[in-house]
């Protein structure tokens, strides 16, 4: 395991730096329950989150607060899923998932889902148990590697038609392209930026922000579903069909997030993909407050496009330079409508 000298602070970004980049409220989302689904069992999950809330000053999330609580797809305590195969590192992604929650709403509860198995049956099922928790923001940093299929939108009716609930996926980190569950009309698609810290105001849309600039990261996730049919407030012109992504926050490794994880690696590590700022997105629904019984909660940002600050730089891969695949003003598919500028563009 690896320690820090006294008064040292790991390498990446820490919640000061999320809350600072994306103006989060420091007290919000109290009693507010984010459930993380992941795949396989971290044992260290609660120990390694102890250890990274105590560096960072935040109030301790435990099992015996009722801060923490890590059940199995049945949703029971026991038994949990085996660990993860070597090679695999779903135990960095729920150590990643916990930290970054923790970052964004230092108040929130944390539900950890731990489905048996990376099989999309058995991560469904995950999810449909966060649901029957009652957990109403559900974060899935987690693809289907081989992108759509014509069978996801009847997966979409089981699993996510549920109104009131805040579903929130990764874009995927394989650039221009279009991925599930964050494909799905009833799903929260998280693309990802590269944030940067500056000393000097900068032009365009984020001219008002002091000390951050944001442009669109490479490997974001984003395109024109193939299969999906389009929710009524996406109106962009190129896509018949669901437009990939809604919002956006940091997901550049090489400006991630620092992660505390001691399961098969060695302690702090920066990490980052859209795997981090689908937590983030979930966490700042959280924040946001409770999603309306009747509401799709991912159609929020469209109606609150000032709230968030539109990202105009950077590109994901080759489009003809359209805003498919292209940062550009207003909505484009790596950053969708923008990061957070507070929560209230989570709001109804």
């Amino acid at each position: 395991m690896r320690s820090l000298s006294p008064g040292r602070r790991p390498a990446g970004y820490g919640p000061a730096d999320i809350r600072s980049a994306y103006q989060l409220p420091r007290r919000a989302g109290r009693g507010q329950t984010v459930a993380i689904v992941n795949a396989f069992d971290n044992p260290n999950a609660e120990s390694d989150l102890a250890v990274y809330r105590r560096t960072f000053k935040l109030p301790p999330c435990t099992t015996a607060n009722g801060c923490f609580r890590k059940i199995n797809q049945n949703g029971g305590s026991t038994p949990l899923p085996p660990t993860q195969p070597p090679g695999e590192d779903w135990a960095l992604e729920t150590a990643l998932d916990t930290d970054a929650v923790s970052a964004a709403c230092p108040d929130c509860k944390i539900l950890l889902v731990e489905a048996n198995d990376d099989t999309f049956g058995n991560l469904l099922t995950a999810v449909q148990q966060a649901r029957l928790q009652g957990a109403k923001f559900i974060s899935m940093s987690w693809v289907d590697p081989n992108g759509e299929n014509p069978v996801q939108p009847t997966l979409d009716q089981i699993y996510f038609n549920f109104p009131g609930i805040a579903f929130v996926a990764a874009s995927g980190d394989s650039g221009f392209k279009v991925h599930w569950p964050a494909a799905s009309q009833y799903v929260t698609a998280a693309g990802g930026t590269r944030l940067d810290r500056v000393r000097r105001p900068v032009p365009g849309p984020q001219r008002q922000r002091r000390h951050w600039y944001e442009s669109a990261w490479t490997g974001a996730g984003s395109g024109c579903s193939q299969f999906q049919p389009k929710p009524p407030w996406q109106t962009d012109p190129l896509c018949p069909r669901r437009t990939v992504a809604d919002v956006s926050a940091v997901a550049d490794p090489a400006t991630g997030l620092a992660v505390y994880d001691t399961f098969q690696l060695g302690g702090w590590v920066v990490v980052g993909g859209t795997s981090l700022s689908t937590p983030l997105i979930a966490a700042s629904y959280a924040l946001a407050g409770t999603p309306g019984p009747n509401d799709r909660p991912n159609s929020y940002p469209y109606a609150n496009r000032r709230k968030f600050w539109d990202i105009t730089q950077g590109s994901n891969g080759s489009c003809g330079g359209t805003y498919l695949c292209t940062a550009v003003l207003g909505y484009d598919g790596p950053t969708g409508v923008g990061t957070p500028r507070g929560v209230r563009g989570l709001r109804p």
